[in-house]
């Protein structure tokens, strides 16, 4: 299988802080790939070090089997790059924004493509409006039109359905699912872990570190504990009191609670007793499979 990226021992720090810390991986060509953490975890910093436009303190970056530093121009031809926050020019219509993206790639004959694109993001009948014009999910099936445009080989996106309305976000999956079809590499951030069990394989980062990699099926399969999930009279007061007494790994959710139990015969006995002497009923109780969401807050208190 050929290896569309390839990062060894990447390090980045802004002055005292460590925003990427020694992080190696690959990512196959035709793979949807996902990095995936909270805000500050290095999600950005790292993705914008592979598309050339920062540089990294130490380590490399090989994209399509060129150094970044070294064939920057070259791979940059070779990529699109949609960024985290919609940075297309809002004076300029629909049409104008993807004509002036086809001409910084030396793209002559871009009307038929542009039309392709047009079609395929569902954005013709706005194809005269101006960008400050559109809604959030538009906004973003623009940036993405913009960024294929001369046709890249790998796609990075960052974090691109962050303040996107469901219905939009989910349109967009279908988009990036067809581009999946037709043999693009994709490599996204994402601070959703729902949107991470989409990829091929997934990274899981925090505090500049990849703290697991590979499918979300094995990632899950590494929670070793059992997963129970309960809805009480009192969720508030019930997560409270569980923080409070220490020992308990809990993971709130809305109107439920997630306990990590290594035995749940034997430890559940004392949350029961707990809850009871509280005077907060159980409502329900099961044994659910772990979610990614789970199990990487899992890992991250492991870190520590």
């Amino acid at each position: 299988m050929n290896i569309a990226i390839k990062i060894n021992n990447l390090y980045k720090n802004y002055g005292n802080i460590i925003a990427v810390n020694g992080i190696e991986l690959t990512v196959n060509s035709g793979e949807m790939f996902g990095l995936v953490g909270p805000d500050g975890a290095g999600k950005t910093t790292t993705i914008r070090i592979m598309c050339g436009l920062l540089g990294a303190d130490s380590g490399n970056v090989f994209i399509l089997d060129e150094d970044i530093i070294k064939g920057r121009k070259k791979i940059q031809n070779s990529i699109g790059y949609l960024s985290q926050k919609f940075s297309l020019y809002g004076d300029l219509s629909v049409d104008e924004n993807i004509e002036f993206f086809a001409e910084i790639h030396n793209v002559k004959d871009f009307r038929r493509r542009r039309d392709e694109l047009l079609s395929f993001t569902r954005l013709i009948p706005f194809r005269d409006r101006l960008a400050d014009k559109l809604s959030g999910g538009m906004k973003q099936k623009l940036a993405l039109a913009c960024s294929l445009i001369h046709k890249p080989k790998i796609l990075f996106l960052d974090e691109p359905t962050t303040g996107v309305d469901p219905v939009s976000r989910r349109d967009f999956w279908k988009i990036l699912s067809q581009l999946l079809k037709e043999g693009m590499t994709i490599f996204m951030t994402t601070p959703y872990l729902d949107e991470a069990e989409r990829c091929n394989r997934v990274a899981l980062m925090h505090e500049g570190k990849i703290i697991s990699l590979d499918t979300p099926t094995q990632i899950k399969q590494q929670m070793k504990y059992q997963t129970i999930e309960i809805i009480t009279s009192d969720i508030k007061k019930t997560y409270k009191l569980f923080k409070d007494t220490g020992g308990l790994e809990v993971q709130i959710f809305g109107d439920r609670i997630d306990l990590i139990l290594k035995d749940e015969e034997k430890e559940f006995v004392i949350i029961k007793k707990l809850l009871d002497e509280n005077s907060i009923d159980l409502i329900s109780k099961k044994v659910i499979s772990p979610s990614l969401e789970n199990v990487f807050i899992h890992l991250v208190k492991k870190a520590g």
